[in-house]
């Protein structure tokens, strides 16, 4: 049996597909198991040895025609069995449409396992995941198994007790970043964290205005891979950041994680899973204070947690 599942992204999506991909993985223990997703995302799906083949997915627009009608010659040729489209966009509708309508779990107009339940937008991603593939068969999508989400990373040279800050976020959604970590950083400092700032390169001003509070912060901002920074949430004392995909990786891998909200995204709708995981929220996060978000990360905070040299 040949089976596509298809999650495209960003990575907070992603890394919340990892129990619903492992689910589908077990419940198809003989297939050939093909995953469909974005570039950025491919070297995760493959390190977590659940498919036979990652496809990356340019998800060309209608204008692009060639690249459009390369990317459905090559669906259409795969002859899938089934599919799960974890996606459940306009684009993914559209590759059922153009697939000649194979055995599919999603919300296709005319799919054969849809996901139809009143109410499934409001809905949290791992529970609307986890309903989708009950409808389509597969009864338990339990929390993933994830050692395999770990990396060496002694070239970071990291400090013995450190908290994780990922003060960023969206570009285009400026309202989702809490605006005061660089004094926040300054009190963990105080309190033994040392400060390590992780995020994309275009965030290494960010980084820049904590170590200006905090000598010794350690700066990874755009030098970690997904695969990394798995690695280091898992020896962080604790990881604080907004509502961005890096704080779905420290989550998932059990850093007790703090993660602030504003009016700009709902936590029943998108908050990271894990062991530990503590949420605040402010319509605007400039009215959180920073006394309230100290005790929580206290509080959170591993009592000692050192790196592992390897």
């Amino acid at each position: 049996m040949k089976i596509l599942a298809i999650r495209h992204g960003a990575l907070g999506d992603v890394i919340q597909a990892l129990g619903p991909f492992q689910a589908i993985r077990r419940h198809h223990a003989d297939a050939h198991l093909v995953a469909l997703t974005g570039m950025p995302f491919a070297e995760l799906l493959r390190a977590s040895g659940w498919f036979q083949e990652v496809w990356v997915d340019g998800r060309p627009p209608l204008w692009r025609l060639p690249a459009w009608i390369e990317t459905i010659r090559r669906l259409r040729a795969a002859r899938f069995d089934r599919v799960y489209d974890l996606q459940t966009s306009t684009r993914t509708a559209w590759y059922f449409r153009l697939m000649g309508s194979p055995w599919w779990s999603g919300v296709a107009a005319g799919c054969s396992h849809p996901h139809d339940t009143p109410g499934r937008i409001d809905m949290h991603s791992v529970d609307r995941q986890t309903e989708q593939l009950r409808i389509a068969g597969i009864a338990a999508v339990p929390p993933p198994d994830l050692a395999w989400l770990d990396a060496d990373i002694g070239r970071f040279a990291l400090p013995d007790r450190f908290a994780l800050l990922v003060p960023g976020g969206s570009r285009h959604r400026p309202a989702k970043r809490w605006p005061a970590y660089p004094a926040f950083a300054r009190a963990l400092n105080s309190r033994g964290l040392i400060p390590v700032v992780a995020g994309t390169g275009d965030e290494a001003e960010l980084a820049r205005s904590v170590a200006a509070e905090v000598p010794g912060t350690v700066d990874l901002t755009g030098r970690t891979s997904i695969l990394e920074l798995a690695a280091i949430a898992r020896r962080a004392a604790l990881a604080i950041g907004n509502d961005t995909g890096p704080m779905h990786v420290t989550a998932a891998v059990g850093c007790p994680s703090l993660v602030l909200f504003s009016a700009e995204s709902d936590p029943a709708r998108c908050a990271p899973r894990g062991a530990v995981v503590y949420t605040l929220r402010r319509p605007d996060l400039a009215d959180l204070p920073m006394t309230e978000v100290l005790n929580e990360a206290t509080r959170l905070a591993r009592p000692q947690h050192s790196v592992d040299p390897s």
